[in-house]
């Protein structure tokens, strides 16, 4: 392809959110209530009305403070269920608005279960059940109704940055026509969800996609991030999630809405049996994975969610909870003829991911989701240091940084410099279409599997029970800058594969972030999520803080950050 094929349009808005999920939406909609003629823009990899995490629905908000719960108490549970290291100024402040934004998206029409009292039904201490199918169409039709612009299909590639390190907006090609996008924008917000794809999957071939997060989030939030110099935070800290087997469906609605309970292949209970010390809130989410893992590792695996105490008409109601946002599963034991009342459920961990809702993996911000960038705010799961905010505090960080994207622009006037920025386009529009240009080279999913099989056997993938020590890091390095120099090798034959080539690219980014992170932190904090075998104890005395890094050049330079404890009690204790 040439240059003079390449169609390029310019577009101007004051505010730009990129990624149309769940947080980019609820952004939107903020900050055209604050402000019905402020311009809002979203630039959407998908189509916002299925795309992000919530494509399919939820059963439940997993983020809701039930009666007699406070802020401070939702923050002491978070940060023992986060080994004693958080962000308390962020849960905090995203804890003050968890109800309020429940409830207001409970007015657009979300079915929230009720009792005949018309209070909410919970389903564990912080959650409640809801109807939740059609999560994502009520709140995409909501930022339409706002008046904010959307951009479908295109996919974002880069921030457009000034001398100084200021944001003012981001480029990106649609995937249907090609067209080159230039945004710019007064305030820019990224909400595009965390990383998928980094690690090799449960599942191969044609099934690789049968995951626990969105595959469609690779991670693109954070590499632009990483690319424009901002500061990360918290990469160790990956997310793992406990699932059912092949199906990879969450054990989330066993364990709380059905009182399933783990058992290894001799019946036995071990979680209760060998983690008790932990209390009576049960063992923090990494051990939840981290205990079945050694069972399987250790010769008692493999394991399962025991339901076999269900009557049939609780069956019934865990499928039609199932259908309300994952009915693969409701199929599968149609098609295999399993009857969870009467076989329990094998139950696995699965690939690694990095994601800033479950864990803490993201961009280092204030309390107003500010980056380190001027005029860059993060929402969601691409903003770190939070962890536990699922739905309700995705919608959360969407509101804070909406308001505060629109104080930036209030207080803020930048005097683009033509020439700067026009040079940074023309050398955003070589990168991006370089692998149209070769007709010979790798494809992008045969560098993708290269990648997954790196990160899989040196950095603590499936294959190695989730450990990793300081040789395989270092070796993992080592294979990634190498296969940094066979990018230029790049090929793509349409404009889907295009967007291919460059969700590899940012994969490729995140991992060698990550890689430096696990490098870093010489003590395993969140045992499965981040075991270090050869650091194999957490030792608060010396790495009871945040491990940031910036990539400054070619090369990733490591930050320490103090860890701040703002609610009192005891850190291990919720």
């Amino acid at each position: 392809m040439k240059k003079k094929d390449i169609e390029v349009k310019v577009m101007d808005t004051d505010l730009l959110i990129i990624g149309g999920g769940t947080a980019g939406c609820m952004a939107a909609i903020r900050a055209k209530e604050l402000d019905p003629d402020v311009d809002v823009l979203i630039m959407e990899k998908a189509h916002i009305r299925r795309s992000g995490c919530l494509a399919s629905g939820m059963n439940a908000i997993n983020a809701y403070l039930n009666p007699g719960e406070t802020p401070e108490s939702f923050v002491r549970y978070v940060r023992a269920d986060a080994m004693g290291l958080v962000r308390e100024d962020l849960l905090l402040g995203m804890a003050r608005r968890l109800n309020q934004v429940v409830h207001k998206v409970e007015s657009w029409g979300l079915p929230i279960e009720k009792d005949k009292q018309g209070n909410y039904v919970p389903r564990g201490r912080w959650n409640i059940k809801i109807n939740g199918e059609s999560l994502k169409p009520i709140i995409a039709d909501k930022a339409i109704e706002s008046g904010a612009r959307v951009l479908n299909r295109v996919t974002v590639t880069n921030l457009i940055t000034t001398e100084d390190g200021s944001v003012m907006g981001a480029m990106g090609f649609g995937i249907r026509d090609g067209v080159f996008y230039v945004v710019k924008a007064g305030a820019t917000i990224v909400a595009t969800g965390g990383a998928a794809g980094i690690y090799k999957p449960n599942n191969d071939g044609s099934a690789h996609h049968k995951m626990w997060y969105s595959p469609f989030n690779t991670g693109a939030g954070y590499a632009i991030g990483i690319r424009a110099g901002a500061e990360m935070t918290s990469f160790e800290m990956r997310f793992i999630a406990l699932r059912t087997k092949d199906v990879i469906a969450p054990t989330g609605t066993l364990a709380l809405g059905f009182g399933a309970t783990q058992v290894n292949a001799r019946g036995e209970r071990f979680m209760a049996k060998k983690f008790r010390h932990l209390g009576s809130e049960g063992a923090p989410t990494p051990i939840r994975v981290y205990g079945p893992t050694r069972e399987i590792k250790e010769g008692r695996g493999p394991v399962f969610m025991d339901t076999t105490h269900l009557s049939e008409e609780e069956v019934r109601d865990l499928k039609k909870s199932y259908l309300n946002m994952y009915p693969d599963i409701v199929l599968f034991w149609a098609a295999n003829k399993i009857d969870p009342g009467q076989e329990p459920l094998e139950i696995q961990g699965t690939e690694p991911y990095l994601v800033g809702g479950h864990a803490q993996a993201g961009y280092w911000i204030t309390e107003k989701r500010e980056t380190t960038l001027p005029g860059l705010y993060a929402a969601g799961d691409v903003a770190g240091g939070a962890p536990y905010k699922f739905v309700s505090g995705a919608w959360a960080e969407g509101e804070i940084a909406a308001e505060n994207a629109l104080e930036y622009l209030r207080n803020n006037y930048y005097r683009e410099d033509k020439k700067y920025v026009a040079q940074v386009i023309e050398r955003e529009i070589m990168r991006v279409y370089a692998p149209l240009r070769r007709r010979d080279g790798v494809k992008a999913e045969e560098m993708e599997e290269r990648l997954q099989k790196i990160m899989d056997q040196y950095a603590g993938g499936v294959s190695r029970y989730y450990e990793m020590n300081e040789d395989e890091l270092k070796l993992a390095r080592k294979l990634l800058k190498k296969m940094r120099g066979q990018v230029k090798y790049l090929r793509a034959e349409d404009y889907h594969k295009l967007m291919l080539c460059h969700e590899v690219l940012d994969r490729l980014d995140v991992a060698s972030v990550l890689v430096e992170h696990l490098l870093y932190r010489r003590e395993t904090r969140w045992p499965a999520y981040q075991s270090r075998v050869d650091y194999p104890d957490r030792n608060d005395r010396e790495w009871l803080k945040f491990v940031n890094s910036r990539l400054e050049g070619n090369k990733v330079s490591i930050i320490e950050r103090p860890y701040k404890q703002i609610v009192p009690g005891d850190r291990y204790l919720p």
